[in-house]
């Protein structure tokens, strides 16, 4: 079992556990230190990091960019990027920029977030029961889907049919430059990575963004096998630190993520 879990999200975005619940649950699990990285949305604490009930809680954020195709940092073959990624910020400080930043998104979300759950009780003639307000996210519509009594989607037919970025309910929304993002998460955070490398439709130009980065998710659980040896040459180029986590939305920690050792080199607590 890892010893740290970097990449948690809690009931602030699109996960199923209360942030109050996050020690008892790390404990179930025998997780010692969890990093709480909501998606684009701030935790309700002004320390980097805090300890509650004997368990290490990192304040840390998920922020999805948007690389600019004319200023991206090009792969080793020139190739440049044109994607959006997501990026961990870890020991955030809350400054001015970054709650502006965080405010805009936020608001734009809840007009996504009405407008995807519109365009589904549209398409399938029902009502979905969901509150859509901060840190909503598709997940949310995914499990009012799989819950309703009168549609035949489970949640990953949910996004396989319905709300996928290629589905027919699928609604864009605004978000940051890289440049800009990671600029941001620079000033507040004490360390900045790129998460889950590997996922993303072209993983080399992805990962050609460390350059600019500090870290890079090195353990993650992806759903297939999948060929690691791009994101050691990162580590190996940029000189990064390998971070890891479960990428949990749901109860269970500790799916991936660090060993104490390799915890201890972020220096993002004392212990």
């Amino acid at each position: 079992m890892p010893y740290a879990d970097l990449h948690v999200h809690t009931t602030r975005s699109d996960g199923s556990l209360e942030r109050g619940e996050v020690p008892a649950v790390a404990n179930e699990y025998g997780v010692s230190v969890v990093a709480l990285t909501d998606h684009d949305r701030l935790q309700p604490v002004a320390e980097p990091v805090v300890e509650r009930e004997g368990v290490t809680i990192i304040n840390g954020i998920e922020l999805r960019v948007e690389v600019d195709e004319d200023n991206a940092n090009a792969s080793a073959d020139g190739r440049r990027g044109g994607q959006r990624v997501d990026l961990l910020g870890y020991g955030v400080e809350q400054t001015s920029d970054l709650e502006s930043l965080v405010e805009r998104i936020q608001i734009n979300r809840i007009e996504r977030g009405r407008a995807i759950v519109e365009n589904v009780e549209d398409r399938l003639g029902i009502e979905l029961l969901v509150t859509v307000d901060d840190g909503f996210g598709r997940p949310h519509v995914a499990r009012a889907i799989d819950a309703h009594p009168e549609t035949e989607y489970d949640y990953e037919g949910a996004f396989d049919d319905l709300i996928g970025n290629d589905g027919p309910c699928f609604v864009p929304r605004d978000i940051p430059t890289f440049d800009h993002g990671q600029a941001v998460l620079a000033d507040a955070c004490s360390l900045v990575g790129l998460a889950h490398p590997l996922r993303y439709p072209d993983p080399e130009a992805a990962l050609a963004l460390t350059a600019d980065l500090e870290a890079v998710e090195r353990w993650y659980p992806y759903t297939t096998d999948v060929d690691h040896s791009l994101v050691e040459e990162a580590l190996e180029r940029h000189d990064l630190f390998p971070t890891g986590g479960s990428d949990a939305h749901e109860t269970e920690l500790g799916i991936a993520g660090l060993s104490r050792a390799a915890y201890q080199r972020l220096s993002l607590s004392e212990e």
